[in-house]
């Protein structure tokens, strides 16, 4: 494991500096909050990390690019949480931070109890700030954005590990799905984190029919199915390959066109030098339940920032280019060993290059208040930008989402009073802070207030907002178009749900722990479902759905064309074994107890409720379909015989 790593690029405010231990911290040092809201920007939560080790630093650090997780026992607003996993997080604020210095952290609430949560929430990920003395970046990113977007929520809470405080870290909202819950009413449908690197190629561009190219680009956060990547190298080929005339037809249907502007609208006006215009990457991907794609902000620490080189550099291997931060660079930048078809390579002057190219506005990949906003629209490396944005009426709405952006959102009025905010709320921790990485002064000068003539400090926050918007509303482009009413968002609510007794479909009887009894066409043991007619005629299962999950309720979609004749049974394997011979659902069922529903459209047509099962022993109805739940002999696809 690495214990360091070389310095990051200059943070705003100061010198980095090296951590010291921490005055000591009791859970009856501090306030409780236990009826704020994780993300309640009005507390200062403190989180008690403790490890049955002393050396859980190194340990840790041992094990980062696994999938080890320390446990420790976590105690928040007095209460403590059991078997917790805890392992550092992210690349450069890991890489790049000393030993003893604050690094990014992972938490899992169900590490070992998948049904332990943090005031609802799984997963909790508290980050260093490296680089930004503020601690605000994310914080300010996602104040903005969250009414135009899905955003990652975030606030500040304060660390304490083995009871020496540890400082404060930006807590910022997990991309999972409690996230896709909150935000889209469901827990299906496909996700994936584009990683950074200076270096990266996550952009969308097609690479051809087969998966391995995309999987080396894009992490899948759930379940690993071919399907979900077909639709992802498709909505690649409509993308690249489609003329910008015929675009809008077909691109629409696939992609949140609205929601994929706004997003580069905000990437860019913040500046943010993790994001998509500058390395292709850092983003999240949602392929919801309908087939439609939608571009969720991920990496929000590096926005409303100066200049400055890049972590790094971008000096990529020949094959594997960099980041075009323009809109084309001159001949000579053109022909230094580019790949055909990535225009701007190169380590010459001019308005496009990357590499030692400066772009416009701003170091080398990073940028500043005087960034181009349409920078990159003959970038093939970033289709979204290069592609969408030569679309006249998308180009157009982009503009205006910028201009929205500048007048209404990037002002100190709206912005200025949460850094006021923050700076009281956090400034004394800061200062007490022996972990940082920056001197308190970098704090304070970041979140230096407008002087009572309205000026701002330079290199602070409040001065990158006012020079950025300034910026923005005098640029050619945006100057003459006009801002949009922008929708607020509206969380989606669950349909209620009524029952159907037309339909005389029942669940008759299943198999939660099945390791000798009954084998399925592919002589694998494995659990089982049997659903009953139990009416007069014979009922055509189509459009119908199976789950065990109340927020996905069509997690599996019986294929078309399943009848169960009056009177007759049918079998389905609960075992995730999709394409074998049989019927078999996406899904296992929980030994230890769950519910099991069967929905026609927005109508249940049955379901049960069960606890802990023994193995090999059924349960069911015996008088269907109103029977009580009682243990069976499992008998699939014939009546059912009473346990006794």
């Amino acid at each position: 494991g690495r214990q360091g790593g070389p310095p990051g690029r200059r943070p705003r405010g100061g010198q980095s500096q090296g951590g010291t231990p921490g005055p000591k911290v009791s859970p009856k040092d501090v306030n409780n909050y236990p009826k704020a809201g994780l993300y309640d920007p009005a507390v200062l939560r403190t989180v008690f990390i403790e490890f049955d080790t002393e050396t859980w630093e190194e340990d840790m650090a041992k094990f980062k690019d696994t999938d080890v997780e320390m446990p420790a026992t976590v105690t928040v607003d007095g209460k403590k949480y059991p078997m917790v996993g805890v392992k550092f997080r992210g690349q450069s604020s890991f890489g790049h931070v000393p030993a003893g210095s604050k690094r990014s952290l992972n938490l899992s609430m169900d590490f070992i109890n998948r049904d332990q949560r943090l005031y609802g929430y799984k997963t909790i990920n508290l980050l260093n700030c490296n680089g930004d003395a503020s601690f605000l970046s994310s914080i300010l990113y996602s104040h903005l954005a969250a009414d135009y977007l899905p955003t990652p929520k975030a606030n500040i809470m304060k660390v304490v590990i083995n009871g020496e405080s540890w400082g404060v870290y930006s807590n910022v909202q997990q991309y999972n799905k409690d996230f896709l819950k909150e935000y889209y009413g469901t827990t299906a449908g496909a996700r994936w984190k584009v990683p950074g690197s200076p270096q990266a190629d996550g952009g969308l561009r097609y690479l051809g029919e087969d998966i391995d190219p995309y999987r080396q680009r894009f992490e899948i956060k759930s379940k690993d199915q071919e399907d979900s990547w077909k639709a992802l190298i498709n909505l690649c080929r409509v993308l690249n390959e489609t003329p910008p005339r015929d675009l809008p037809k077909a691109i629409e249907p696939i992609l949140n066109v609205e929601g994929v502007l706004r997003f580069l609208a905000i990437d860019v006006a913040v500046v943010n030098s993790d994001g998509y215009w500058t390395r292709a990457s850092d983003y999240s991907i949602y392929l919801d339940t309908s087939g439609m794609f939608h571009i969720i902000p991920h990496d929000m620490n590096e926005a409303f920032r100066g200049g400055g080189p890049p972590r790094g550099g971008f000096d990529g291997p020949p094959d594997f280019p960099g980041p075009d931060l323009g809109a084309g660079g001159p001949p000579d930048a053109r022909s230094q060993g580019a790949p055909q078809g990535f225009p701007g390579f190169g380590r010459t002057g001019g308005r496009g290059g990357f590499g030692r190219t400066r772009p416009p506005g701003g170091g080398r990949g990073h940028g500043d208040s005087t960034l181009d906003p349409l920078v990159g629209l003959d970038t093939v490396r970033m289709p979204l930008r290069s592609r969408l944005l030569a679309v006249p009426q998308y180009r157009t709405r982009y503009l205006q989402y910028i201009r929205t952006l500048a007048e209404k959102g990037l002002t100190h009025k709206n912005l200025s009073p949460v850094i006021a905010h923050y700076r009281e709320l956090i400034g004394d921790e800061v200062k007490i802070d022996t972990r940082k990485r920056t001197p308190y002064e970098g704090f304070t000068q970041a979140t230096s207030p407008l002087q009572e003539n309205g000026m701002a400090t330079q290199g602070s926050l409040n001065d990158f907002i006012g020079k950025r918007r300034s910026f923005l509303m005098a640029h050619a482009e945006i100057k003459d178009v006009g801002a949009v009413d922008v929708e607020q968002l509206t969380l989606p609510k669950q349909p209620t749900l009524k029952r159907n007794a037309k339909i005389t479909i029942a669940i008759s009887e299943f198999l939660a722990s099945n390791k000798r009894t009954n084998r399925d066409p592919q002589g694998e043991f494995e659990d089982w479902i049997e659903l009953f007619n139990h009416g007069k005629t014979d009922i055509d299962l189509s459009g119908m759905h199976l789950s065990d999950d109340k927020d996905n309720l069509s997690k599996w979609k019986i294929p078309s064309g399943t009848i169960i004749k009056a009177g007759g049974y049918l079998v389905i394997w609960a075992d995730e074994d999709g394409g074998a011979e049989g019927l078999h659902a996406n899904f296992k069922l929980s030994k230890a107890g769950e519910m099991i529903f069967l929905i026609k459209d927005e109508t249940i047509v049955d379901q049960i409720e069960f606890g802990p099962q023994i193995s090999e022993v059924s349960s069911g109805r015996l008088s269907v379909p109103n029977g009580k739940l009682e243990k069976l002999r499992p008998t699939p696809g014939t009546p059912n015989q009473s346990y006794k």
